[in-house]
């Protein structure tokens, strides 16, 4: 799946305000000494890295699934380029608001983070599916080093019931650990291939790493919405078809679920504490973690998708917007733009 941009619309005519901190390069534009993808590349440019957690998808028949999965790629709360009418103020509409700017998501639905010999089941595959590794690939040979990067993933890779031995579904504190410490070794990774190229970079380049969604707040939404289904089966018609994806939404195995998530962002939030030491040299990168997906509220229904449940709502991708919004501040100001 190719990554897909977005230019603020009416950039030229922001620019043009002698006010505006690119004013300088409009002019050269104005004077065909540069090309308006010159102009362009001048921009703020940001890039969403993650899952389905930052796409408009559900699921539903498998055809319709994979057409969305290709198609739609533009109404979630990292960039909504779609109708007003839809209720999302994504990341980019709020941006936009301060500065015009380059968005850029590489997300793909089904995405893990994922070891270096890890290879896409058939049902990723079809879907184009980048893993983190994938996306951080087609990152790096982009020919413009994006200025922020928001990375938001690891969702999939909480399903610790998947192939889980029989004897350790209700032992599951060894699994539960190993499998916390490959991802935070498959997150490492990954980050210092961005942070090395990123060391290359003239510009300066922040990377915010957000904590996984709230799961314990998530399952109250998703209870209330299981206990809807069952007074009134037209409601939710693809709710059931989450635990085929996911063994651990299953009722019995969530609790295990919430404290793996939890131990996954206790993780990252040490990793980028001990990667931080790494780049103190660096004064052109910023490396923050941030927890304001974790700590958001999710636990009314309407932020469920009304298909499956499962994924977000437009209502619901407008939450986490906001919240992951709100954690921008430092990152911002780091790149000077106020």
């Amino acid at each position: 799946m190719k990554s897909a941009s977005v230019i603020s619309s009416n950039f030229l005519e922001r620019i043009a305000d002698p006010a505006s901190r690119f004013h300088p390069a409009y002019l050269l534009y104005r004077d065909r000494k540069i090309t308006q993808h010159e102009v362009v590349a001048r921009l703020p440019h940001v890039a969403m890295l993650g899952d389905s957690v930052c796409m408009d998808i559900y699921i539903s028949s498998p055809w319709s699934t994979f057409w969305r999965a290709h198609t739609r790629r533009g109404r979630n709360w990292f960039v909504n380029t779609g109708s007003p009418h839809l209720g999302i103020r994504s990341i980019s509409k709020r941006l936009e608001e301060i500065t015009p700017f380059v968005a850029i998501q590489y997300a793909g639905i089904g995405a893990l983070v994922e070891r270096e010999d890890g290879r896409l089941n058939f049902f990723r595959h079809i879907l184009g599916t980048r893993n983190l590794s994938g996306q951080v690939s087609q990152l790096l040979r982009a020919p413009r080093f994006p200025d922020l990067i928001l990375i938001s993933i690891g969702h999939n890779n909480v399903d610790w019931a998947w192939r889980c031995p029989p004897d350790e579904l209700n032992a599951p504190e060894r699994r539960l650990n190993d499998q916390c410490q490959e991802f935070r070794q498959n997150y490492a990774r990954e980050l210092r291939r961005l942070l090395g190229r990123a060391r290359t970079e003239k510009h300066r380049v922040a990377v915010l790493v957000f904590g996984l969604v709230n799961f314990e707040s998530y399952f109250k939404g998703r209870e209330i919405a299981e206990r809807l289904r069952e007074s009134d089966r037209r409601l939710y018609p693809r709710l059931e078809t989450t635990y085929k994806y996911l063994v651990s939404f299953h009722p019995a195995y969530r609790c295990n679920l919430i404290r793996l998530a939890a131990m996954m962002n206790e993780g990252l939030r040490t990793l980028l504490k001990e990667m931080n030491r790494d780049v103190e040299d660096a004064e052109n990168i910023q490396l923050r973690y941030s927890h304001a997906l974790a700590t958001a509220d999710l636990g009314r229904v309407e932020l469920l998708h009304p298909i499956d449940g499962w994924h977000a709502s437009a209502e619901g991708h407008g939450v986490l917007a906001e919240a992951a919004f709100a954690d921008l501040g430092p990152s911002l100001e780091f790149l000077g733009i106020q």
